[in-house]
């Protein structure tokens, strides 16, 4: 039993002490330098630099909803809702009879597939199959660092 209660009292002890320790280690300065006040000359001649770009205003639902409300009455009706979806099935119905059949609805897949089909034997391989996968168009990511350039190339060779 003492030993019970000698393990729970140094635990005590120790975790008391951590307390302390930790709170010193708060009190001490930060090692982070302050922000630069607007008087002062920032780092890497970044001085004239007022600020970072300003963003839109709208958001990107409110974006969608204005290209949605063609009249611009503020609302979003039936007709102007689906708007998009007539242009689809205008694209699919080939022949312009407002019936979409299962040939009209499957064109693209199928010159895909034709397309794919290097060998025609009707069937695809893995490395036909491969060629079939949608590629998406990816926004390149800015690389742009302020205040940092990289040093000019020369280009004649020196001489020595």
């Amino acid at each position: 039993m003492w030993r019970f209660l000698g393990g729970v009292a140094s635990a005590l002890l120790l975790v008391t002490a951590g307390l302390f320790i930790w709170k010193a280690q708060a009190d001490r300065q930060s090692i982070i330098p302050a922000m630069p006040t607007v008087g002062e000359t920032a780092p890497m001649g970044l001085a004239d630099l007022t600020g970072p770009p300003s963003a839109s205003e709208k958001t990107r639902e409110e974006k969608r909803f204005s290209r949605y409300d063609k009249d611009r009455n503020g609302v979003v009706g039936r007709d102007e809702y689906l708007v998009s979806r007539q242009k689809a099935f205008a694209k699919l119905d080939l022949n312009h009879d407002g019936k979409l059949s299962f040939d009209e609805y499957t064109a693209k897949a199928v010159i895909k597939f034709t397309g794919a089909d290097r060998d025609k034997n009707g069937a695809l391989t893995a490395v036909e199959f491969a060629s079939t996968r949608i590629v998406r168009k990816v926004k390149p990511k800015a690389k742009c660092v302020p205040g940092v350039r990289a040093p000019a190339v020369a280009d004649e060779p020196e001489e020595g």
